[in-house]
């Protein structure tokens, strides 16, 4: 069982690592899973990363296909991201966010940077708050309370978000599609 002053300090200290310390070689399946136990806070095993479950994120368009049956440090970064946000949302809206963030218009080690680096302030954020907290372990029932709401407030303007994103992203490919149409349509016209 995990105490409070420990699980604070895990919030606090206990990071995925930086894109330049993922491994820079492939890895097997196996080892994929093992690496990706030390990147996300866990306390149970029922909530690990799974051979499975990599297939499914694969097939879904979630993570790239491995190289062979080995895996890079991109699909380590992919693996962080979804093993993080899996906890909170859809698996739609992580594929969009990935989209976004991982397959946009930057490259995957800035957007995993960038995941890390809002986790982060995150972890930290919610270490604080722990600290702020009267009454510790006396009160955990009114703690748990506390958490859960800051996490459904915290839902609720990422779901608005997520909302604007898709409702921009739609936007963006309906000129895309209409610009090809026009552009069609003058090419028949000529």
């Amino acid at each position: 069982m995990c105490d409070s002053a420990s699980l604070q300090e895990r919030l606090r200290t206990q990071r995925p690592v930086d894109w330049d310390q993922l491994p820079d070689f492939s890895l097997y399946m196996d080892q994929v899973l093992s690496y990706m136990d030390r990147q996300v806070i866990r306390f149970d095993e029922d909530d690990g990363l799974t051979a499975a479950m990599v297939n499914n994120y694969t097939k879904s368009g979630l993570v790239p296909r491995a190289e062979g049956k080995k895996y890079s440090r991109e699909h380590l970064a992919y693996l962080t991201v979804i093993c993080v946000l899996k906890r909170v949302m859809s698996t739609r809206d992580m594929d969009l966010l990935i989209r976004e963030e991982l397959q946009g218009d930057r490259p995957v080690q800035d957007g995993y940077a960038a995941f890390c680096d809002s986790l982060d302030k995150a972890l930290n954020l919610t270490a604080g708050e722990m600290e702020s907290r009267p009454g510790g372990e006396a009160d955990l029932a009114d703690a748990a309370i506390h958490f859960a709401l800051l996490s459904y407030a915290a839902g609720v303007a990422s779901s608005r978000y997520v909302t604007m994103l898709r409702r921009r992203t739609a936007q963006a490919a309906e000129s895309a599609a209409s610009g090809k149409k026009s552009k069609k349509e003058r090419g028949q016209d000529a």
